[in-house]
């Protein structure tokens, strides 16, 4: 039934963007974690230890594609699965679709997979969502890059252009309000500096992934579900006060939602001197996947 349903939300995509959809499915197998269908890419020799793709919001596996192949070059494993309500995963009605309820599916997930030790990579709020899981599990994990994530959430405002998805009633008007076109401007406007960097079938298949067939609604319980707490807040910075594993950054400079400013708040939570700026705006994944591939092999190669 799940694929009847898939094959029915697929056609309403042009060829073009059917076809860049069945190669990132073709590129993964689907698994199962604390009762929720999803999906998992995963290139590399799995007897070693994997870094682990964070994907944040809206978005899923499907950001990862380059760098999974960009890693694949340098020799390193990686995998990147989807969230519940997100991408080629369920989307069930009883999910806690909360960052608390997704950093405990994080867990279960990497328990599925067979996972023990981890290198972790995470963007957007794949940050405090992994990191919960990171910091309550600290001897699975052996390194962590940061890529515009939130570190601070109690410091930090939605951009314009996500603050209708989190109010009950408006989201799913402003999700209606935004059709193929509006949304590959708004993804260039916000997601991409580099012209050329991704194309309009690219971007199509990223919003189909929000949406699917349940029309956006797990994506909206998920944006109304974040915690811009002053506890989330000091939870973070008082779990990377020891440093438990070794943290580089890697900032799209030019994201107008997770610019310096956030950079700035990072390197402070996670202790951090130096990093490597991109002239990318928030979806640096897009832009510079060979560039962050070469910060996250520098990284994990001397700790196995």
């Amino acid at each position: 039934m799940a694929v009847a349903r898939d094959a029915i939300a697929d056609s309403a995509l042009s060829p073009d963007a059917r076809e860049v959809l069945e190669a990132h499915r073709a590129s993964g197998t689907r698994f199962e974690a604390g009762g929720v269908r999803s999906f998992v890419r995963d290139r590399g020799d799995r007897r070693s230890n994997p870094v682990v793709l964070v994907h944040g919001v809206p978005a899923s596996s499907f950001l990862y594609r380059k760098l999974i192949g960009a890693l694949a070059d340098e020799g390193v494993r990686s995998l990147a699965f989807d969230f519940p309500g997100l991408g080629l995963a369920a989307r069930p009605e009883g999910f806690d679709y909360t960052w608390s309820g997704l950093a405990r599916w994080f867990g279960t997930a990497l328990e599925s997979l067979g996972v023990d030790r981890c290198h972790l990579v995470v963007h957007d709020i794949g940050g405090p969502v992994a990191l919960e899981w990171a910091l309550a599990n600290s001897d699975r994990v052996l390194s962590l890059t940061a890529l515009n994530t939130i570190l601070a959430p109690g410091d930090f405002r939605r951009p314009w252009v996500m603050r209708p998805f989190a109010v009950r009633g408006l989201g799913p008007v402003w999700l209606r309000a935004t059709p193929p076109a509006v949304f590959a401007a708004l993804f260039r406007l916000q997601g991409v500096a580099r012209r050329g960097a991704i194309s309009r079938a690219e971007i199509d298949v990223h919003r189909h992934l929000v949406r699917r067939e349940d029309n956006g609604r797990a994506f909206l319980r998920i944006m109304r579900g974040f915690d811009l707490s002053d506890a989330r807040t000091r939870a973070l910075a008082d779990g990377f006060a020891a440093r438990p594993f070794p943290v580089r950054i890697v900032w799209g400079v030019e994201d107008p939602a997770l610019g310096t400013e956030q950079l700035a708040i990072a390197k402070r939570v996670l202790r951090v001197e130096d990093e490597t700026r991109l002239p990318a705006k928030h979806f640096l994944q897009e832009d510079f996947a060979p560039a962050i591939a070469q910060v996250v092999a520098d990284l994990v190669a001397p700790l196995g």
